[in-house]
């Protein structure tokens, strides 16, 4: 154990200990109370930051006298550092503590044992907060919970922006004694998770591949999941007799997913999108599943992000692959404004067994913002369908067991959107409401994430031109602040501008203020970073006569903070003082959760402009989500406009998504060291639209499509002297496609 403690004595809290109660004060005093503590004892730890501390609470309490670890305050005894918790013994609570600004130095922050032979039995923790307790590596994988042993319960605890890999709660059955365990884990807040931009950003996992042929018996009830968006499973089931009841998914991206494991049942829990991209529902694999009751609406995910998604199986499936779904239930369940319901999903060569004796009944289907909302990819006569309501203008593949009726819904009192009380009678579903509300869940004591400060949210900075004028501005801006310079002024920069914030910088309407640098590069995004420039000119004649200059950068380490850049209304010129000059540079795992390029101009630039390409090991991972281009010129740029690759099969993420539009290209792509050869170079992309979009003189559109049946669209094309589109697949659409040698 950690013995390094530094202790902040709390102001103006007090402590009235009672017989049996003991107020420790620093790790020695913790460890000798745990150490000496009987049936009944509370261990009462005083208030104050307690940092590099590694806790074993070991010891055997009972049913009617349980051991308590506590906070004097809740709240109020933060656990920092290299830090975490480790419970081994029966009956023991843990309550009110708080795991904040560091990370473990183990694979987990709270474990439900301290070896594999000492594990956790009939335990709680409750009223506790991890709170971005993530190690800086983004890569670096951790769990925040293990839950071990048999009988445990996690409740009323806040878990929150869990940035490294790792899944946020898992529940192990890597040993007998945590098998048909029968956990608990209700009333928690799962707050915000990032998307990790790889598998393994789970929100919670009961189970792994290698056991999931054995029960776990777990009960997940009334949680709130709000925008946990980690990756494509939100929970992935791995274990068998579970249930998923009474829970609130708040604008999740991803679905609840029956990976593996038998007799699954997910009843009563509301997925709530309000139309944001990639929000899901539920994903049935595996054998007799029960999905019933559930409420869902404003879905747009598509494909294994669907609303509702039936999968195909792999025949005779080794133990990490897909089983076939064989008698399995969606009934009485509520779909409102959700866009894809996909059946038979996953159909290929290798999935290719279909689901059998599974039955889809009294479910209601209303859509108005896809009027053909189903999706079938293989045979499904092996589903039955009855009773079940669909609005009439809709498309329905399937001839039996539904019945059109008009699209009809309302606000309930309990501001709901829903069907005509009468056609809820006829699935008996007449209370709609939340099972559980936001205010119900977590740590009483801590706040509720609500929205995260971007852009323009702060104060405005009045800068005036000269040297530096800008790095000195920054020292004072908080995060979401404007600096605002002056129209047609001059700003150099002569040291490294380091982003640690959201910041905008911009020029009012007029004539665009000027910024140069002397340095290697213009801007740095570091972690917890993001860049807004608006009505501004970069301008490279003050760089250095160096090669590999740049205009913005990410750190050169990993980040674990999703950052943002937007160019807004900018020209971006003369950065060719040497070869190899790029307006972007990032580095290995960074993630952007956004770039945005409107209404700019690209002049003379020896470099490439954006090159997302940094996960070279074919694995899944990729370093953007989603890059938008619109009404911008390109001239004269030596290498690619975008480069974007995400490589390997992996199925667990969602992007990349790419927008360009009403773009034109004169003379790009054509420099001897752009060893792409191609103007723009899609390798992996997911959803990809390019339309309106002229090149000419320029190298040409490269498409390499991968896995996850990716949607690539082209449409009003025209390549002048720009060559052919080369791709490896001809499975993208296109329309209006004019080339012109």
């Amino acid at each position: 154990m950690n013995k390094i403690l530094i202790f902040v004595l709390a102001i103006g809290v007090s402590c009235s200990i009672t017989p049996g109660e003991k107020l420790v004060k620093n790790s020695n005093e913790l460890t000798a109370a745990i150490k000496s503590a009987q049936p009944g004892d509370k261990i009462i730890m005083a208030s104050g930051v307690w940092q590099d501390i590694e806790i074993l609470f070991e010891a055997r309490g009972t049913k009617e006298l349980p051991i308590e670890l506590s906070a004097e305050s809740p709240g109020k005894v933060v656990i920092s550092g290299k830090s975490n918790l480790q419970i081994a013994g029966e009956y023991l609570i843990v309550l009110g503590l708080v795991f904040k600004d560091g990370y473990t130095p183990t694979g987990e922050v709270i474990s439900f044992r301290s070896d594999k032979n000492k594990l956790a039995n009939y335990c709680t923790v409750t009223q506790c907060v991890i709170d971005n307790f993530s190690n800086p590596e983004r890569f670096e994988f951790d769990l925040w919970v293990a839950i071990f042993g048999k009988h445990n319960t996690f409740e009323f605890n806040s878990l929150i922006d869990k940035r490294n890999e790792g899944v946020t709660l898992a529940v192990r059955l890597d040993t007998e004694g945590s098998r048909e365990n029968h956990h608990r884990i209700a009333n928690n807040y799962f707050g915000p998770r990032e998307n990790l931009g790889s598998n393994g950003g789970e929100t919670i996992r009961i189970g792994t591949s290698h056991y999931s042929l054995s029960n776990s018996n777990t009960v997940v009830e009334n949680n709130y999941f709000d925008r946990c968006n980690g990756e494509h499973e939100i929970i992935s089931n791995k274990s068998g007799s579970n249930i998923y009841r009474s829970n609130v998914f708040y604008e999740c991206i991803g679905t609840l997913t029956m990976r593996h494991g038998k007799y699954t049942v997910v009843e009563n829990n509301y997925f709530l999108g309000n139309g944001k991209v990639n929000t899901g529902g539920i994903r049935v694999i595996n054998e007799y599943q029960t999905v019933r009751n559930n409420y869902l609406t404003g879905l747009t995910g598509y494909r294994f992000r669907g609303a509702l998604v039936i999968m195909n199986g792999v025949p005779n499936s080794p133990i990490n692959r897909y089983n076939q779904v064989v008698d399995s239930k969606i009934e009485n369940n509520i779909l409102i404004d959700c866009d894809y319901i996909q059946l038979c999903a996953g159909s290929d060569s290798e999935r290719s067994a279909t689901p059998v004796a599974t039955t889809m009944t009294g479910n209601i289907f209303l859509s108005k913002t896809n009027l053909n909302p189903f999706t079938i990819y293989d045979d499904i006569s092996g589903i039955s369908f009855k009773n079940n309501f669909i609005n009439s203008d809709a498309t329905l593949p399937i001839k039996d067991g539904f019945e059109k009726v008009a699209y009809a819904t309302h606000k309930n009192a309990n501001g709901l959107e829903v069907p005509s009380d009468e056609l809820l009678k006829k699935i008996g579903f007449e209370n709609v409401q939340l099972p559980v509300k936001l205010e119900e869940t977590g740590a009483s004591y801590y706040p509720k994430v609500g929205k995260t400060k971007t852009f323009g949210g702060g104060k405005s900075i009045q800068v005036a031109p000269g040297t530096n004028t800008i790095i000195e501005a920054l020292e004072g801006a908080e995060a979401g602040d404007i600096l605002v310079l002056n129209n047609g002024g001059t700003y150099l920069l002569t040291k490294d501008v380091l982003l640690h914030k959201p910041i905008t910088i911009k020029t009012l309407a007029g004539d665009k203020a000027i910024i140069q640098s002397s340095k290697a590069g213009f801007f740095k995004i570091e972690n917890e970073g993001s860049l807004e420039l608006i009505n501004i000119k970069l301008d490279g004649a003050e760089s250095p006569d160096l090669s590999g200059n740049h205009v913005i950068s990410t750190s050169k380490y990993s980040m674990n903070k999703n950052y943002k850049l937007f160019i807004r209304d900018c020209d971006v010129v003369n950065m060719n003082i040497n070869y190899a000059f790029d307006f972007f540079k990032i580095a290995q795992h960074t993630m952007a959760d956004s770039v945005l390029v409107e209404n700019s101009t690209f002049k003379n630039i020896t470099g490439d402009i954006f090159s997302f390409d940094k996960e070279p090991e074919d694995l899944g991972i990729y370093n953007i989500e989603n890059m938008t281009i619109t009404n911008c010129r390109f001239e004269n740029i030596q290498g690619a406009i975008a480069n974007i690759y995400r490589g390997g099969t992996d199925e667990s993420t969602f992007g990349p998504w790419v927008t360009i539009k009403n773009t034109q290209l004169l003379n790009c792509g054509k420099g001897n060291r752009n060893k792409l050869a191609s103007s723009f170079l899609f390798h992996g992309v997911q959803n990809l639209q390019l339309e309106g979009t002229t090149l000419e003189h320029s190298a040409p559109i490269n498409l390499f499509l991968t896995n996850g049946d990716p949607i690539s669209m082209l449409k009003n094309i025209q390549l002048k002297d720009s060559g052919k589109i080369i791709s490896n697949s001809n499975t993208y659409s296109q329309e209006n496609i004019t080339i012109v040698k």
